[in-house]
């Protein structure tokens, strides 16, 4: 078992710090089953000539999604580095193009962006990020450190998320998994960091909220963890194998 800590504050001894980012640093909530949403989105893509009614248009989406995600799964198994027991990662913005497609509309990807982002401003009740976390970013750039992001997240929101909450300028690098077609625990993600800037896996700490994804995807390329255990964190979560470990989350501090 890790290293209990009554406060959420990172220990100053690595060269390298990687985080993640939803229920580590920044705190969101999105709902996307209420009907008002799909009603709006209907609207929205009635605009274009795709005609749909809100049951129809949401079907059609889930029923996209898990087709596209099953496609990309058969094509990823006969990679040996990949974790078959994680959901691959589509670029949902193939989602938001075909459903124009499938009403006989022919819709750039600019336009798929724009529906996407639309829909998940629609979706969003709040995102902010934790107490201290600017703080606790700036100190960690002062130090010197380098500080590195790796998410589970769609770039078409979650980019344009970190320029709302203004935090994409402390990191060195930013990865997200809609980029690299799988995502978190799968080795292939991580190793994409882990190489890109040659990081020794004794000098970085990973930092977050989920203990399979996080943590024992972290573990797998043999960088020491911190666990935080936030309000977005899975039910019942435990991470015991972490190097440290933070319970009831709520707010980061600085030394």
């Amino acid at each position: 078992m890790g290293e209990k800590l009554n406060k959420a504050i990172l220990p100053d001894k690595y060269d390298n710090y990687v985080f993640d980012l939803y229920g580590t640093l920044v705190d969101i909530h999105t709902d996307e089953e209420p009907k008002e949403i799909w009603d709006k989105l209907a609207l929205f893509y009635g605009y274009y000539g795709a005609c749909y009614s809100a049951e129809e248009l949401k079907k059609r989406y889930e029923t996209l999604v898990k087709g596209k995600e099953a496609d990309l799964k058969v094509s990823l198994e006969n990679d040996p580095h990949y974790a078959h027991e994680s959901s691959p990662e589509i670029e949902i913005t193939d989602v938001f193009q075909s459903l124009f497609m499938e009403k006989g509309v022919e819709a750039d990807n600019t336009l798929a962006i724009h529906a996407g982002q639309f829909f998940r401003v629609l979706a969003t009740e709040y995102i902010r990020v934790y107490p201290g976390t600017i703080e606790m970013l700036q100190n960690l750039k002062k130090k010197g450190k380098n500080v590195y992001l790796l998410s589970n997240a769609q770039r078409i929101f979650t980019a344009y998320e970190m320029q709302v909450i203004q935090i994409a300028k402390y990191f060195d690098d930013i990865f997200i998994s809609s980029d690299f077609q799988t995502k978190k625990p799968d080795i292939r993600f991580f190793e994409a960091l882990k190489n890109k800037h040659g990081l020794k896996p004794k000098q970085t700490l990973f930092i977050g909220n989920d203990s399979r994804c996080d943590i024992d995807g972290a573990k797998q390329v043999e960088f020491d963890t911190f666990y935080v255990n936030s309000n977005i964190s899975p039910k019942d979560d435990k991470a015991e194998n972490a190097d440290y470990i933070v319970d009831n989350f709520t707010e980061w501090l600085r030394k």
